[in-house]
């Protein structure tokens, strides 16, 4: 049950983010039931290839915390994560990665590739996909569509 309030809460997030004309992801950073990091998608905004919704949340997290390690911390997104950012989520120690819509393009938590599953690799989080996966794809849906410049229909 709890995750699919975290995940409504980065679903607000990405909301935000389709609102300022980026990709609608977001993400959140769970430590002891609480919201210790946010963040959206800003790469074109910012003018940062980097800048994507778990990089942002992840920052904020290491930030309030101090810590650029983040262990025994969740991060919810709305898309699964793509190879830069499960490298950055490895390298800060999140314990549990729960995303919402898969990526068949860029998602590296199974769809393309299985880095988070790659045994060679130091660091292994609990991964579960398809948390509110119809509602996290289908705000990237309507979003594509309409810069598309045509309507969704359901």
């Amino acid at each position: 049950m709890d995750d699919v309030v975290w995940m409504n809460e980065a679903l607000a997030l990405a909301r935000e983010a389709g609102a300022a004309g980026e990709v609608p992801v977001g993400a959140v950073v769970i430590k002891d039931g609480a919201i210790v990091g946010r963040g959206f998608n800003r790469p074109i905004g910012g003018h940062d290839p980097t800048s994507h919704a778990e990089i942002a949340a992840l920052r904020d997290a290491a930030q309030r915390l101090g810590n650029y390690r983040l262990p025994g911390c969740s991060l919810y997104v709305t898309l699964e994560p793509c190879a830069m950012c499960a490298g950055a989520i490895m390298h800060a120690r999140i314990a549990r990665v729960v995303f919402g819509a898969r990526d068949p393009k860029t998602g590296v938590a199974g769809s393309v590739i299985d880095l988070f599953g790659e045994t060679r690799l130091n660091h292994h989080a609990e991964v579960i996909g398809g948390v509110l996966a119809e509602e996290c794809g289908g705000l990237l849906s309507g979003f594509f569509a309409a810069r598309r410049g045509r309507t969704l229909v359901a």
